[in-house]
């Protein structure tokens, strides 16, 4: 999700809103003490070779976040009620200094827009436009982005007819976070960096910059982790890169549909509402489930198990279940973690259009474990 227009064919002329962009300074040094030696383990089931990584890429970021804040006392925050520490910003403009791309501009005009939008809805309420933007939410957020965008395409948790796996793919371009490779590859990554250094957005930079202030630095991640070269399965079929080089074009036409079905109440409501609230129930699995939450997994990142999020996000609060099974098709592990994602897999699966649904096994469980019994 890196970026919400569809990319330039060549790479944008950069703006400046005031001086040149000043060097980055060196990132402090971590603690490699808590490297995960399960990393590689983890992401044998969806494995693609852009992907292999060393596990020492993995790394205890709170442990070492926390040593380096005792050694440098003052340099670091604590996020509220949480226990990450985050680097505090000696210069607060840097965010203006920094060199804006068309895409960047771009990113931000859609986002405050919707937003933007969406504040018209007390004036623009009727049941029919909730009840559109209601059904939207479920087509759009569950079967375009859990189902499809993350469970299916990012992580290969299960297969599906093609027709079914495009129509799915095709929801979740209507979702307006981006066309299926962009949001893939920028996952992909965050898995394979999981808040370190090359994380595209880890909340080691502040709640915000985790939450959605990262799609607005194009550059920075492409500084952090190069040009998407993880996605080869998504850009060798046809149907993926129609939509990314037609993916703006969807919104609009819905936009349109919508507007000739009910009028203008259905534009505030099934595009501005509805895309406000999916965007922050899938942003806030990138912010809040890094930073509150607890975890039941050695995963030796800051992934959290969220119920809020879960109930919010179907299913995908149950991050830290997640991030110690990257390949599994169910998050919530447990009998009592809601996870409405899984529930369709397993519809899916019975009727039998999901095959090869993959589910972590036991002794797969026991040695991601916490604690384990002698």
């Amino acid at each position: 999700m890196a970026s919400l227009l569809t990319s330039p064919i060549t790479k944008p002329k950069p703006f400046f809103l005031s001086s040149p962009p000043r060097p980055l300074t060196a990132p402090p040094s971590l603690n490699l003490a808590g490297i995960s030696l399960t990393h590689n383990q983890k992401l044998a089931p969806f494995r693609l070779p852009s992907l292999l990584v060393s596990s020492a890429l993995k790394r205890d970021v709170a442990a070492a976040a926390a040593a380096s804040a005792a050694e440098s006392e003052g340099d670091y925050r604590r996020i509220m009620l949480s226990d990450v520490m985050v680097k505090k910003k000696k210069d607060k403009a840097v965010w203006w200094e920094r060199e804006w791309t068309s895409m960047d501009f771009g990113a931000v005009a859609v986002v405050v827009s919707m937003h933007l939008l969406s504040l018209l809805a007390p004036f623009q309420f009727n049941w029919r436009a909730v009840s559109v933007a209601f059904v939207l939410y479920i087509v759009t957020g569950l079967l375009g982005i859990t189902l499809s965008f993350h469970r299916n395409l990012t992580h290969r948790s299960f297969k599906l007819p093609k027709w079914l796996e495009y129509l799915f793919a095709y929801c979740g371009a209507q979702a307006l976070q981006g066309h299926p490779i962009d949001w893939v590859s920028t996952h992909r990554y965050h898995h394979q960096f999981c808040d370190s250094d090359k994380d595209p957005h880890s909340p080691l930079e502040g709640f915000w910059f985790s939450h959605m202030n990262w799609m607005f630095d194009t550059n920075t991640i492409t500084q952090r982790v190069g040009e998407p070269n993880n996605v080869g399965d998504l850009e060798k079929q046809p149907f993926y890169q129609f939509l990314k080089n037609t993916y703006i074009w969807h919104p609009v036409a819905l936009a349109v549909a919508l507007y000739a079905m009910g009028g203008f109440p259905f534009i505030v409501w099934g595009m501005g509402v509805r895309i406000v609230w999916v965007y922050h129930i899938t942003w806030l699995v990138n912010s809040a489930c890094h930073v509150w939450g607890n975890q039941a997994w050695n995963t030796g990142d800051l992934s959290k198990n969220n119920w809020w999020v879960a109930a919010l996000a179907f299913g995908e609060g149950w991050h830290n279940n997640h991030h110690a099974f990257e390949f599994s098709a169910r998050h919530g592990l447990e009998w009592w973690q809601f996870d409405m994602t899984w529930y369709v897999v397993r519809f899916l699966q019975a009727v039998g259009l999901a095959t090869d649904v993959k589910l972590p096994s036991e002794a797969q469980k026991e040695r991601m474990a916490l604690t384990t019994s002698d």
